[in-house]
C-alpha cells in the first residue's frame, strides 16, 4: 500500500487496491474515533459498498453484507453485540421520505451508521460526521481520503 500522506488529526488520503481493503477498513475506523456518523462519497460503482463490506468485517459483522439499495437501510450486528446501520439514499425522492421512516431516530440512536449518497438528506444530517471520499485512481486502484 503506498501513503500519500500520514494519518494524522483524522485526515488521511491513500491510494488503495481491493487486497488493501483490510488494511485500510482498520485505518478508517481508527481515524473515525467516537464519531458514529460516516458518509462515504463517490461515484457510482467507485467502491462504497466494498469499503463498507471490509469495514463491517473488520468490526465484527458476520453474515452477508450488501448495499441496501431497495431496503434504504440494512442493520447489522457485531461479534460483541453493537449494531450498525448501513444506509443508502440513493433512491430517495427527497428529504421527507427519510424522515418518515425515522432517519433522526437511527443517527441519534449511538450506533455506527454507515451512510451512501448521503447527500440526498444532507439538512438532516448531525454535526462533526466523519467523512471517507473515495475516487478511481489512474492505476485501477483507489483514492480515499477522509476527515
Amino acid at each position: 500500500m503506498r501513503f500519500l500522506q500520514e494519518i494524522s488529526n483524522n485526515e488521511g488520503k491513500m491510494i488503495y487496491k481491493i487486497a488493501d481493503l483490510p488494511t485500510i477498513a482498520q485505518q478508517v475506523i481508527e481515524a473515525a474515533k467516537e464519531r458514529k456518523i460516516w458518509i462515504f462519497e463517490a461515484e457510482m460503482g467507485a467502491g462504497k459498498t466494498t469499503l463498507i463490506k471490509a469495514i463491517c468485517n473488520a468490526l465484527g459483522v458476520f453474515g452477508h453484507i450488501q448495499s441496501p439499495t431497495f431496503s434504504i437501510v440494512n442493520e447489522y450486528i457485531t461479534s460483541a453485540g453493537e449494531t450498525i446501520y448501513h444506509f443508502d439514499f440513493y433512491r430517495l425522492k427527497n428529504e421527507t421520505e427519510a424522515l418518515d421512516f425515522g432517519v433522526e431516530e437511527y443517527f441519534d440512536s449511538g450506533n455506527i451508521c454507515l451512510l451512501e449518497w448521503a447527500e440526498k438528506v444532507e439538512s438532516l444530517l448531525p454535526e462533526n460526521c466523519f467523512k471517507i471520499n473515495i475516487s478511481l485512481a489512474d492505476d485501477l486502484g483507489r483514492n480515499i481520503e477522509f476527515s
